[in-house]
């Protein structure tokens, strides 16, 4: 605070500056770093929409493989893809509840209503899925750790 108080006060020829400079430039540091949170979470908003309309998009379009991708790595280690995927079309998928981040935290859930049928069985069902999101800080990424749904 003691340097803040000599640059406002005495400039850099030794003149003094009015008090009204110091004050706007403690005032410009406090909002730029009480910001920072506000923007990490925007970021994070950003980011969140753009996985799970990627996740959305690639299960609607019948790409299981990148679908399954969005599932957090750890959890894909020790399962390999669902099998029970083959002749699956979903013919809706409808979002619920929209993706919210929770407070204070790094996980976020969306609801989504999917229909879907076998091209075998051609009897068209419906699921609600209770996606939940984690946020990971170091990659920068949302994975998918309630994992793909369960289409019977």
């Amino acid at each position: 605070m003691d340097i803040l108080m000599r640059f406002s006060l005495n400039g850099p020829t030794g003149r003094k500056r009015p008090l009204w400079i110091g004050i706007g430039l403690a005032i410009a540091i406090l909002a730029t770093t009480g910001g920072c949170g506000a923007i990490k979470k925007d970021k994070m908003a950003v980011t969140l929409q753009a996985a799970t309309h990627g996740y959305q998009s690639a299960l609607r379009w019948g790409y299981y493989e990148s679908a399954y991708a969005f599932v957090d790595p750890k959890q894909r280690e020790d399962k390999p893809m669902p099998p029970d995927l083959t002749g699956l079309h979903l013919t809706g998928y409808d979002v619920v509840q929209p993706p919210s981040i929770k407070k204070d935290e790094d996980t976020a859930t969306q609801i989504v209503r999917i229909e879907y049928l076998y091209e075998s069985k051609q009897v068209v069902k419906s699921l609600t899925d209770r996606q939940l999101w984690q946020w990971d800080a170091d990659k920068k990424t949302w994975w998918l750790i309630s994992g793909l749904p369960k289409f019977k």
